[in-house]
């Protein structure tokens, strides 16, 4: 959650900036989120070495919250996702935290159903790949526009 506060603090930064600055801006915003889903992986193989007990009914409440929250911000920067690059980055962002909310639920449930810790691996796994792609793909953006904006 912290990723996400400095990726809408930082588009919020350099609204009506140049498109310069919003590229940077996408650019930092994509690198936190293959950080954070480096992160990610990093703790599922770290889970999965050392071993885990996940609690199925807080990790699907946390899933919740997170998802209701995720999901107003989607509805507050729907009507800009296709504006500048870093409009375009939180958008990503936010879509990317809602489906890992999503995930992290569904985990939850498959831990409780399984009675296993294997359901919490399988889909930490899953979730760290769509924010790593999801990263890479704001980084692609904001380097199409950086490249752009230093054409002209």
């Amino acid at each position: 959650m912290l990723a996400d506060a400095a990726v809408y603090g930082i588009s919020l930064y350099v609204v009506g900036k140049g498109a310069l600055k919003q590229a940077r801006s996408a650019q930092v915003s994509g690198t936190l989120q293959v950080i954070l889903g480096l992160g990610v992986l990093f703790e599922v193989v770290r889970r999965m070495i050392f071993g885990s007990e996940p609690e199925s009914s807080l990790i699907m409440a946390v899933g919740l919250v997170a998802l209701l929250a995720n999901v107003a911000c989607l509805m507050l920067i729907s009507k800009h996702r296709d504006g500048g690059v870093h409009m375009r980055a939180s958008w990503i962002f936010s879509t990317n935290d809602v489906f890992a909310n999503l995930g992290v639920i569904i985990s939850g449930a498959l831990v409780a159903f399984f009675g296993s810790r294997y359901p919490d691996l399988i889909v930490g796994s899953v979730i760290a790949l769509i924010v790593i792609r999801g990263g890479f793909t704001i980084l692609k953006d904001a380097k199409k526009t950086r490249e752009a904006v230093v054409s002209t």
